[in-house]
């Protein structure tokens, strides 16, 4: 008991440290923009990600793995989900602010990932006769969507938004839970490493559909594409990085319900950085979402069995 208690709280620590950096990524963007155009804010930071966790797949010696996955078709499938989620994400922070796009994320994760995992793969299913549980993910959407409706007050959402918003928990939820059944048969770092830097070479061409065209890609040397290159490594690639490998310490569940932190860390960063806060009626989401969270943490959380040999 001791050590599944240990492993589920470095497990918690990691997703937490993941939550803050993925909670940073608005911010990054705001920074960015109006000097970086959507094009440069999609295509480069993937690019620079994916070049640094191929070359960390390598490392670990699971370039191989890296290798086959070019020629596995469920891996662009993968890759598809990925773009859909970026895309909505970066949709959704222009259209509806840095709070709403947090609070949707937690829907996808806290939300969709449990439920997909049980409703596809038919696993943890015993947590849906669990009544805290279904208390829990029920809280968790209400607060989000209290906060959602509640900072609209403020800025009522546009038609684009409404219909961008529902894309993003979807495609997040199923992104994450295809990633990590993937990972138990092939290394993570391969994984990670395929769907992001395919990703960074397809947004190349996609930009020119964007605002901006491919001009939107040249950026100004500084300050603007160290911004980039700091997000491409940290939303990007490092705050996966944190997140996948708390899944293999303690199961799909616990990471995804411990993204409750990220609209928590979103609001914090708004009001330092950028003197922004939903009206009270939205703060108020915020407590319920998080006891949610809090209320579907509890119980045991298996950690993800892996069906592969590490190398020596």
């Amino acid at each position: 008991m001791t050590g599944s208690a240990g492993r589920s709280g470095v497990a918690g620590a990691l997703a937490l440290s993941a939550g803050f950096i993925w909670a940073s990524y608005y911010f990054f963007v705001y920074a960015a923009t109006p000097a970086a155009g959507p094009g440069a804010l999609i295509a480069e930071p993937f690019l620079f990600a994916g070049v640094a966790y191929c070359g960390y797949a390598v490392l670990q010696g699971h370039g191989d793995a890296l290798r086959k996955l070019l020629t596995d078709g469920q891996a662009y499938l993968r890759v598809g989900l990925l773009l859909a989620m970026q895309l909505s994400v970066l949709a959704v922070t222009y259209l509806a602010g840095a709070v709403d796009a947090a609070l949707l994320s937690l829907v996808g994760d806290v939300v969709f990932t449990p439920l997909f995992l049980m409703l596809i793969y038919r696993e943890g299913r015993a947590k849906l006769s669990s009544v805290v549980f279904l208390a829990g993910l029920l809280l968790s959407t209400a607060g989000a969507s209290l906060t959602i409706v509640g900072s609209g007050q403020s800025h009522p959402l546009s038609l684009a938004a409404w219909l961008v918003a529902p894309v993003m928990p979807v495609a997040i939820g199923l992104y994450f839970l295809l990633m990590a059944k993937a990972s138990r048969s092939t290394p993570v770092s391969a994984v990670v490493g395929h769907a992001t830097i395919v990703a960074g070479i397809v947004t190349v061409p996609v930009a020119f559909l964007l605002p901006g065209g491919l001009s939107g890609l040249l950026l100004p040397l500084y300050p603007t594409l160290l911004l980039v290159v700091a997000l491409g490594l940290s939303s990007f690639f490092l705050a996966p990085a944190l997140y996948f490998s708390a899944i293999e310490r303690a199961g799909l569940i616990l990471p995804a319900l411990l993204m409750a932190s990220i609209p928590v860390f979103t609001l914090a960063l708004s009001a330092v950085l950028l003197g922004i806060v939903p009206p009270p009626i939205g703060l108020l989401g915020i407590p319920i979402a998080v006891v949610g969270a809090v209320l579907s943490l509890r119980g045991e959380h298996e950690p993800w069995k892996r069906e592969y040999t590490a190398p020596p």
